[in-house]
């Protein structure tokens, strides 16, 4: 038996003393303990509340500091794990007053209320198309003379535009001439001469003239049927039309179209009728109101907003169309009238479900309940709450996310682990997740394997440019260690498996800066790290197969997830790991399969398109 030295025995002693440190800090100590706090003065209490605590890291739990500061893996800031209080039932935690202080833990009492929104709609000026005229020559001919020489005249209805020769008309006049000697003796050739000189635009006062002066007259002019801007000019003198050419545009802007940007989420809050005010950059200071008069049925699917159509007077002509505008909407539904509200920062995202932390108010010591709420519109810095929630009850506002990571290293429900239990970093993913898969993962990379299904990682996350980056990076080794299963070369493959597993461990968790990225990537990387080092480990092709399958699933779950600033495609053959199927990531569409090998290098489809 070996003997215990002074060194290990002090270690012992030190574990021994955080350990009822601790004890006293999650159960909030005995009795008698109470009694002596509440005889401490307010300075006592702070000079020893940071003795014996320890410090972790939501997402890596494994992380114990003596202080505060920052998770030297993944940056994002400690927190005691004294704020993780006594668990009391499946969804409920219970903390210390000392944890609540330390984790600076606020609540907000649910109310009914009329939420308002304010609404911000970018937006630009236009004409009012029912007051744009088209100017068009009806018959063909050459431009002898343009009486508008730029665009932004002002030209005023009946004014002359342009004046056209034209053989045709020219021809049709001889006609008629010819016709009025007919008049008594063939009256419908005389009317089809009148006619076609009709058609062609020409008033019966003009015709008239032609009848009277027995001549034929070679240019024509062309009037102005409206009074406004010349907001378009589509030829120049000379230039030859053919029948029907438009020639310029005129635009009453007496009163002006303004067209807002309105995305998805602001839609419910925005109804016809209601009042936008907008300004321009151009006028400042100045404040206009439209009114919303038609909100497009259609979502643009590049934008992904919707214009909403709003109509103002513009007497004397400030707005100018494609001027650039602000628009503010400040809006109240009716339907939502008397609902319930809640601050948007006692809201915490699973992914697809909306949570909040409510207090027990039948508990004396501060205990609080894991809830999954239904969301309504967004109003201002609240939500309006559909279901999940009742009017009285309180939701924690600050402090939220310490309350769930306290939860998270309980085992309880959390917003990472909606199930509860030992909280996990692998995933389920077909075989790759049976016993001899997962004991050999964790002979592999020295931790263990555990199964949390994370198949619904879908959004994609907004991330910095230079963890998109290093990902690339890791994504060009990753299509080496491809290319190397397609030609059917183990040595290589377990050469570029290496390198992606060196690649991938570099990339900097830091550049995350939202927690759900940081779940995602955790998870994501110890997949691929752990596979990647499966297929350095063997020379047999079957088995690096099986390995690549895996790592393939995760690193399509990353490229999706974050983006790597390429087109890539998903390809999958359905006869690869012996008729179970399997992906692959590729940059062109041409099929070079890893599975099959030169065998069968063809052989697959193109199953998803990741930009």
């Amino acid at each position: 038996m070996k003997r215990i030295d002074n060194k290990t025995g002090y270690i012992a002693i030190g574990f021994l003393l955080a350990g009822l440190i601790l004890g006293w800090l999650f159960f909030g100590g005995s009795s008698g303990t109470e009694t002596t706090l509440e005889a401490n003065s307010n300075e006592e209490l702070h000079s020893h509340e940071g003795e014996g605590e320890v410090w972790t890291c939501a997402m890596h739990s494994q992380i114990r500091e003596d202080g505060p500061g920052q998770c030297p893996i993944c940056g994002m800031e400690l927190i005691p794990v004294a704020s993780g209080g006594q668990m009391v039932g499946e969804g409920e935690i219970q903390m210390t007053e000392a944890a609540m202080k330390i984790a600076d833990i606020e609540t907000f009492r649910v109310q009914e209320s009329s939420p308002i929104k304010e609404v911000y709609l970018p937006g630009k000026v236009k004409a009012d198309e029912r007051l744009v005229s088209n100017v068009t020559s009806r018959f063909p001919g050459r431009i002898e003379k343009l009486y508008v020489n730029f665009t932004g005249q002002q030209v005023k209805r009946g004014e002359r535009l342009a004046s056209i020769y034209s053989p045709e008309l020219v021809q049709a006049q001889k006609e008629l001439l010819e016709a009025v000697s007919f008049r008594e003796t063939n009256p419908s050739f005389y009317e089809a001469a009148i006619n076609k000189l009709k058609l062609w635009n020409l008033t019966d006062g003009q015709i008239a003239n032609i009848e009277k002066n027995g001549k034929v007259q070679y240019n024509f002019d062309i009037y102005s049927t409206q009074s406004g801007t010349v907001i378009s000019r589509n030829v120049s003198e000379g230039d030859y039309l053919s029948e029907g050419q438009a020639l310029l545009d005129i635009a009453n802007l007496k009163k002006v179209w303004v067209l807002f940007d309105a995305y998805e989420s602001d839609l419910p809050w925005i109804k016809k009728g209601d009042k936008v005010e907008f300004s321009a950059a151009s006028m400042p200071g100045q404040t206009f109101t439209s009114t919303v008069t038609f909100i497009d049925p259609v979502i643009n699917p590049q934008t992904r907003v919707a214009l909403v159509r709003t109509e103002v007077d513009n007497p004397g002509g400030s707005l100018k169309p494609d001027m650039f505008v602000q628009g503010i909407l400040t809006s109240k539904l009716k339907v939502l009238e008397n609902s319930l509200v809640v601050p948007k920062s006692s809201i915490l995202w699973t992914g697809k479900n909306a949570v909040v932390y409510v207090k027990d108010q039948s508990r004396d010591e501060p205990t609080f309940e894991y809830r999954e709420v239904v969301l309504g519109p967004e109003a201002g810095d609240q939500y309006v709450i559909l279901g999940g929630l009742n009017a009285g009850e309180e939701v924690v506002v600050n402090g939220v996310f310490k309350v769930d990571a306290a939860a998270q290293l309980g085992g309880k429900r959390s917003m990472m682990n909606a199930e509860g239990g030992k909280v996990n970093t692998g995933h389920n993913h077909g075989d790759m997740d049976s016993p001899d898969a997962l004991m050999e993962m964790e002979k592999n990379t020295g931790m263990p394997q555990s199964q949390v299904d994370h198949s619904k990682m879908e959004k994609r996350n907004e991330v910095a440019k230079e963890f998109k980056d290093q990902l690339n990076q890791a994504f060009k080794i990753y299509l080496n260690l491809k290319d190397a299963f397609a030609q059917d070369n183990a040595t290589n493959a377990a050469n570029s498996a290496r390198d992606l597993y060196q690649s991938v461990s570099q990339i900097d968790m830091k550049l995350l800066n939202s927690p759900e990225a940081h779940s995602h990537w955790m998870t994501i990387e110890k997949e691929i790290s752990a596979s990647a080092n499966s297929i350095s480990k063997t020379s047999e092709l079957k088995a690096q197969r099986k390995h690549f399958k895996h790592l393939s699933a995760h690193f399509s779950k990353a490229v999706k997830l974050f983006g790597v600033n390429k087109k890539v495609y998903e390809q999958f053959c359905p006869m690869a790991d012996d008729n179970k199927g399997a992906t692959w990531l590729s940059l062109s569409e041409e099929i070079q399969n890893p599975y099959m090998g030169q065998a069968m290098s063809t052989c697959g489809e193109i199953r998803d398109t990741i930009e």
